[in-house]
């Protein structure tokens, strides 16, 4: 799969769930796993940062989390 699900963490940062082929639309994973109340964005891989040296200061404005809200 070629999309990632991020949403903030409890701490500001970006959590990313990477989806796995089991039946499930993306949607329906994100509504699944991202925790309830938490709203999320459904994105390219291409969009995530490759350099994992600045992984933990990476953030997302809760503005641009459009797609849903986990359930």
């Amino acid at each position: 799969m070629e999309k990632r699900i991020i949403y903030q963490n409890d701490a500001g940062g970006v959590a990313i769930i990477i989806p796995c082929e089991c039946g499930l639309t993306i949607e329906q994973i994100a509504a699944k796993d991202v925790p309830t109340g938490k709203p999320y964005k459904i994105v390219d891989v291409a969009e995530i940062p490759t350099d994992r040296q600045w992984r933990n200061e990476w953030t997302v404005d809760e503005a641009d989390l459009t797609d849903g809200v986990g359930a």
